[in-house]
């Protein structure tokens, strides 16, 4: 178990820390804060949560992620070029953000939530592409320690800097536009890191060049002119080769059968998550108890699990650990259903938040890790955007409804958590018919 952690000593494992927190931060943008800045301005339940259809670009960016594998920035190269404009971009949408009143410029907010969610998305790509593509091929326990840094950063980025803006919001006064303020110059903060992070080498040239040429013969007979058959060939090569590949490798069937257990695994988290800062107002915790235990707590049990949860993972494999995590992510929702039994109470909350951050984690570490393993690295961002899309899809599209349902039990927020408790089981149907592959793959990496 011990050589196990020494796989987390790497220095690559910093940038992959780094860019976690700033993928993990644009979340409590448009996730955390809003949602608190929304209630406190006394919108509904349901108003509140259509507000987290925005989330839904996350699920389709693997419709553009093709172009982040093959258009190369003129800055920073493939990868960093791509993140340091999209931090950029974020910065400047809270900037925008901090001049809004909800109550006059509510479609305006929705827009301005939108870009950021666009572009957070996009950084996720390259993001993504760059922990795959800077660990090499043969390097199995790294896969699992870098899945567990990116979780770490995430989860520092969304939880420990996310805390801040309800300390801020309680202690200092400052209402959520100035809050906003200071979140984007966070992010600019974050950006001055991607400038000294290695760019991956990674020579995509021979693989796409073989997909051309193979495309090319076939165009031959279709396009007689040569810029048209050129153009063609590299929308090819460019948006259709990445998902053929994904397929042809897998085959249909098991192809399908892992989308399918993505976009299942995390639903019932999904919900729960959507609706947790609601929920915490609604039965009595106050703006301080929200970022001392659903944010502040929340980060270090997620740091200290993720990094146990690679471990875990290097020492027993990834389907152990997504099967254990499954099904002990289902049991953490039904804490809260007691929370909602008992009322305010901080320590149930604390024992709360501890164990949902622990199967978080746990379960966010071994899918990391296991969509990694699935990709080709000529088309790194763009395989794995397809599945990471998938992954977050049920928290984004059909988390949406989660106030519907809780207005549908009628304010019943036990009921509500265990139904997200069930949501877990078709997943693991899946995630068991797929368990040969798994290993597999796992074995080749090794």
């Amino acid at each position: 178990m011990i050589s196990a952690f020494n796989a987390f000593l790497d220095r690559r494992l910093v940038s992959i820390f780094l860019f976690g927190i700033s993928s993990g931060f644009p979340w409590v943008m448009i996730g955390s804060v809003l949602s608190a800045w929304l209630k406190d301005e006394g919108l509904s339940r349901s108003a509140i949560g259509l507000f987290g259809a925005i989330f839904a670009v996350y699920s389709v960016n693997f419709l553009w992620s093709p172009l982040i594998d093959r258009v190369r920035p003129k800055w920073l190269g493939q990868r960093r070029g791509w993140i340091l404009a999209m931090q950029l971009v974020i910065a400047t949408c809270c900037l925008f953000m901090s001049s809004l009143n909800a109550s006059a410029d509510l479609y305006a907010i929705a827009i301005t939530g939108l870009l950021i969610a666009i572009a957070s998305s996009t950084q996720d790509i390259a993001i993504d592409g760059y922990r795959i593509d800077i660990i090499d091929e043969d390097e199995k326990e790294k896969l699992s320690s870098g899945s567990s840094m990116a979780t770490a950063g995430w989860w520092t980025g969304y939880g420990g800097l996310g805390a801040v803006p309800f300390f801020i919001a309680d202690s200092a006064s400052w209402y959520w536009p100035q809050i906003y303020l200071l979140l984007g110059i966070g992010m600019v903060i974050l950006a001055l890191a991607t400038l000294f992070a290695n760019e991956p080498q990674i020579d995509r040239d021979a693989i796409h060049a073989a997909a051309a040429k193979a495309y090319q013969s076939r165009l031959t007979d279709i396009t007689g002119h040569p810029l048209l058959r050129a153009t063609t060939t590299w929308i090819m090569v460019t948006l259709v080769e990445p998902f053929r590949d994904f397929f042809v490798r897998n085959g249909v069937r098991l192809a399908l059968s892992i989308l399918l257990f993505v976009f299942l695994f995390k639903i019932g988290e999904a919900f729960l998550g959507r609706m947790s800062i609601v929920f915490y107002k609604e039965i009595g915790f106050s703006n301080s108890d929200i970022g001392s235990y659903s944010k502040l707590l929340n980060w270090w049990v997620t740091i200290v699990f993720s990094i146990i949860g690679g471990a875990v993972n290097i020492r027993y494999g990834i389907y152990r650990g997504l099967m254990i995590a499954g099904i002990a992510m289902a049991s953490s929702n039904l804490m809260f259903a007691w929370l909602a039994t008992t009322g305010p109470s901080t320590s149930l909350l604390a024992a709360a938040v501890i164990i949902d951050g622990f199967t978080a984690s746990w379960s966010t570490v071994a899918m990391v890790a296991f969509i990694s393993l699935l990709c080709n690295r000529a088309f790194s961002a763009t395989q794995y955007a397809l599945m990471a899309s998938l992954s977050v899809a049920g928290r984004t599209l059909l988390a949406s409804s989660s106030g519907f349902i809780v207005d549908g039990l009628d304010g019943d927020w036990r009921l509500f958590f265990i139904i997200t408790a069930i949501m877990v089981i078709p997943s693991l149907i899946f995630l068991y018919r797929i368990r040969h592959h798994i290993v597999r793959l796992e074995q080749r990496a090794g």
